[in-house]
């Protein structure tokens, strides 16, 4: 019996769950390959091989970038007017559409006056985007992700009020500082430190808690000044620490605190100068011509001869039937779930498995006067809240422009998303105005509905979600199905990765496509 028909007889019998428990009993469930090297394919390898892509976000670019080279006949189907996927850039004028609402952007017509919808960072270690950025000639600028001018605010700590980042993570740090040395002359860690290591321990916890020559933590010039120093005789006067329990009333420390410190938050980040979508522009300006717009994928086929696919194009509804030796699709599996497909039984019980596993991130942003500059002397970085906006973004660029963007909510927990939703675009400023005001009193009179836009990426059409967040239990079961080709479909996108939610993890899985069908191609060919 059949591999397929075997997964046919368990998906009848038993459903999802059933065929990948077979799948992974019988040891056919392959890990999947890693590199975050480009392919390396042979000039003119591809030729008489045509490769149809579905999707013009990064993935289905680089794709079609690395195989064109090669010689391979590529042409990529978008269902939007326009490339780049989540990749997404606004400015003066632009529309969002979402199901059910329609929102014009109504920034100044100002280069500098962008809103990222999608990604908005790049880690210093992503060299996959990094390098196509430097062989696309794609201008980079730092942005502070991080910034110890900016604020946590907590209804449930220090009466509500704003804290700044500095006076936050110092006085933690001195505070678990002292305690540690507290217990290291108590003794009570002569088992784990040697005589010889007692005083470098007790002077490593010193510094690194600012601690005074009684090893108490009394304040420190790390959390900042009540009366910051000058000139003359302006000394300056230390801010008093935080009380303890306050600290830990507050929810700063579950991750906020240390979120700057993570693999793929920490220093140094970097952005496109004028916006992500540069990245995208950059694509399109190489694998353009591949491009047809406004196809809305209906059904995906495997043939005797490779693929066919069946689209929808323009105003009047053309059908459309294209088809290649291979396919690559990059929708995300929440779109990919709605669409007739004859994958196998255990592709199409992974794609049902995973389509709802997608953070449904909302974002909001106002064009304003940079009072974030003027008043408080925040140049870029992050404040907090526990607020349904979760984080207010200064802009790492344009600095002392008279205008910037800045960015009011950025919502990734689904419950809260679930909430912003069904509200209008006037709804969802209104309530990103209230909960920022917590953070910034005079809010209100700096920013305005008016002067703002938002984004709830669940209702995104065509795309139907932020980015992907594994299960346990899809990670390690549909997650290796969806890594390997159903016959000439190869499977790409963020998703696909362990860097979800990022263009990185979008492009390198692009390149294992490509790996695939060339290895593929070359075997034939041998």
């Amino acid at each position: 019996m059949k591999r397929r028909t075997l997964m046919n007889l368990v998906a009848r019998a038993g459903g999802t769950t059933a065929v990948l428990t077979t799948l992974k009993a019988m040891g056919w469930l392959p890990a999947h390959a890693q590199s975050s090297q480009r392919p390396t394919l042979q000039a003119q390898s591809g030729n008489n091989t045509s490769v149809l892509i579905l999707g013009a976000g990064l993935a289905g670019m680089t794709a079609a970038y690395e195989l064109e080279k090669a010689g391979y006949s590529c042409r990529i189907l978008e269902a939007y007017d326009r490339a780049g996927g989540r990749c997404w850039t606004v400015r003066g004028g632009d529309s969002i559409t979402e199901f059910d609402q329609t929102e014009t952007v109504p920034f100044d017509r100002d280069p500098s006056l962008y809103f990222n919808l999608g990604p908005a960072r790049i880690p210093y270690h992503h060299t996959a985007v990094l390098g196509y950025c430097k062989e696309f000639g794609v201008p980079l600028e730092v942005i502070v992700n991080e910034n110890r001018a900016a604020y946590f605010q907590d209804d449930g700590a220090f009466g509500g009020g704003t804290i700044q980042n500095r006076q936050v993570v110092n006085d933690s740090r001195g505070y678990v500082a002292e305690l540690l040395a507290k217990a290291i002359n108590r003794n009570a860690l002569d088992q784990e430190v040697s005589a010889d290591e007692r005083e470098k321990l007790l002077d490593f916890v010193s510094r690194f808690g600012n601690l005074n020559d009684d090893y108490a933590y009394a304040g420190s010039s790390r959390a900042g000044y009540h009366v910051v120093p000058g000139a003359a005789d302006a000394a300056g006067d230390l801010a008093e620490p935080l009380a303890f329990s306050s600290l830990l009333d507050s929810a700063f420390w579950r991750y906020k605190m240390h979120f700057g410190e993570g693999y793929n938050q920490a220093a140094t980040m970097l952005q496109p100068v004028g916006g992500m979508d540069q990245i995208a522009k950059a694509f399109v300006q190489r694998v353009g011509h591949l491009i047809t717009y406004n196809a809305i994928v209906n059904q995906i086929r495997k043939t005797p001869e490779g693929v066919s696919v069946v689209y929808t194009q323009g105003t009047r509804g053309e059908i459309t039937e294209a088809t290649a030796d291979f396919a690559i699709c990059t929708f995300p599996l929440s779109v990919l779930n709605g669409i007739e497909a004859d994958f196998s039984a255990a592709h199409q019980a992974a794609i049902a498995a995973s389509a709802g596993s997608y953070a449904n991130a909302v974002k909001v942003a106002f064009q304003s006067r940079r009072f974030w500059e003027e008043e408080h002397h925040i140049y870029g970085g992050i404040s907090w809240t526990e607020s349904d906006i979760t984080q207010i973004w200064y802009p790492s660029g344009g600095f002392h422009q008279a205008q910037g963007t800045l960015v009011g909510a950025y919502i990734w927990d689904n419950p809260i998303a679930a909430r912003w939703e069904p509200m209008t675009k006037t709804e969802r400023l209104t309530q990103a105005i209230a909960d920022g005001s917590k953070i910034h009193p005079d809010y209100a009179t700096s920013v305005s509905a008016a002067n703002g836009c938002s984004v709830a990426w669940g209702k995104i059409p065509y795309i139907q979600g932020g980015w992907m967040e594994w299960e346990d239990d899809t990670r390690a079961t549909a997650y290796a199905v969806l890594n390997q080709p159903d016959d000439t479909i190869y499977l790409a996108g963020e998703h696909l990765s362990y860097l979800t939610g990022w263009q990185e993890g979008a492009i390198l899985s692009a390149h294992e496509a490509v790996r695939g069908i060339a290895s593929r191609v070359q075997a034939t060919h041998a």
